[in-house]
């Protein structure tokens, strides 16, 4: 494998690359201020990707997307990923909801929900995690839906559903089979969120950040019986499929963030001087550059094996367990490291550095905490050792 960008990809590489350094970057202080001119500024953005052929690229082209192949994507996702507003820009931020209503959905749910998504008419929201129990063991949730009837009559409380505040709608995951073995006993629900008894507690800050966390509580929600997504009893596995790409797409992303923050610290070092001469002089200062090459390549030649595992057909349960510990800490290092680079300006507005930063470190926990991928990971290698096999690095 090549880091390099296939030659084929490069020309739509080039135009997401120019799109978020010429666009959507110098947009971030207006979109950062939320409000009607963020709203205006997005809404600009995002016509002029679709203008330019730029609209959904990772989506299926049968859904209305641009159809690149999943491994294709890569290079493009982590160019998109220089801006934390890219994927909102560029219509990707949609991709985990819309493949997983592509393989679920039945054709009534397409026609409400996968289209429209696709266009960006509408903004989904997915809520699995509830601040009562840990995350990390999700056969403890206890929002529950009964079946009344024709109807399900959801009751719980969620947290972190992440842009339910404009979302249309929420694919609540709950328990439906309370004597079922704990993996089939929940299942995945579409709940429009004007829907009464759907009531949405506060937008929760992370570290200082207003990204639309939201808390609800479920109180007698009633939606038709036909808002079942998939089957009943599977919402295991169709969170697995869901959580799987989207992982991924998190360390695609995490690289052009990287990249931004190597840019911004090896400039900043022929641009300051100190004791005499450039930043760039001081060997310390050069281990800062040699850290930050090797994690960042370590991590990107890992994420492309990966997708490239995927795009065979594997579940690559362990590629994507252990790209997902390795991004968030490379991204959390980098942008650590840069930060150090600029000194006092690197904890200001002044620079994107630390606004990076906070985003960086919620990255070891959502989707899976570092230590549960750790386990998993371990677990799963022990247990080829196990079945009498080995973990043959160069043939895997």
């Amino acid at each position: 494998m090549s880091f390099a960008v296939p030659a084929g990809v490069r020309p739509i590489r080039d135009a997401v690359h120019a799109f978020m350094t010429e666009r959507v970057e110098p947009a971030e202080p207006v979109l950062h201020g939320g409000g009607p001119a963020a709203a205006a500024a997005l809404d600009e953005l995002r016509d002029e990707a679709k203008k330019e052929g730029l609209w959904a690229l990772g989506h299926p082209r049968e859904l209305g997307g641009g159809g690149l192949p999943f491994l294709d994507y890569v290079y493009v996702n982590e160019v998109q990923g220089r801006s934390e507003y890219g994927q909102l820009a560029l219509g990707t931020f949609t991709l985990q909801d819309s493949l997983m209503l592509h393989e679920h959905a039945s054709p009534e749910q397409r026609a409400r929900y996968l289209e429209p998504l696709v266009r960006g008419d509408i903004w989904p929201s997915f809520a699995m995690t509830e601040p009562s129990v840990s995350s990390s063991d999700p056969t403890q949730i206890r929002t529950a839906a009964v079946l009344d009837g024709d109807e399900w009559v959801i009751n719980g409380h969620k947290w972190f559903t992440t842009g339910a505040s404009r979302a249309a709608y929420t694919t609540v995951m709950c328990r439906t089979e309370p004597d079922a073995p704990p993996h089939l006993a929940f299942s995945m629900i579409l709940v429009p969120t004007d829907t009464p008894g759907y009531t949405i507690v506060r937008e929760t800050p992370v570290l200082g950040l207003d990204g639309a966390h939201c808390e609800v509580r479920y109180e007698d929600v009633r939606v038709p019986a036909a808002n079942l997504l998939g089957r009943r009893g599977h919402g295991f596995a169709i969170a697995q499929q869901r959580l799987g790409p989207g992982r991924i797409f998190h360390c695609m992303r995490w690289l052009g963030q990287a990249q931004r923050a190597f840019d911004l610290m090896c400039r900043r070092l022929h641009e300051r001087s100190a004791f005499g001469g450039p930043l760039a002089d001081k060997q310390l200062m050069r281990r800062h550059v040699f850290d930050s090459f090797t994690e960042i390549q370590a991590a990107r030649l890992l994420t492309l094996q990966a997708a490239e595992a995927i795009d065979a057909g594997s579940d690559a349960r362990v590629e994507i367990g252990a790209i997902k510990v390795v991004g968030a800490r490379m991204l959390h290092n980098v942008i650590d490291r840069a930060i150090q680079v600029y000194g006092a300006a690197g904890l200001t507005p002044d620079t994107p550095l630390e606004r990076m930063y906070r985003h960086a470190r919620a990255g070891r926990i959502y989707d899976g905490p570092d230590e549960v991928h750790i386990d998993s990971v371990g677990r799963r290698i022990l247990g080829v050792y196990a079945a009498g096999g080995n973990w043959e690095f160069g043939l895997r």
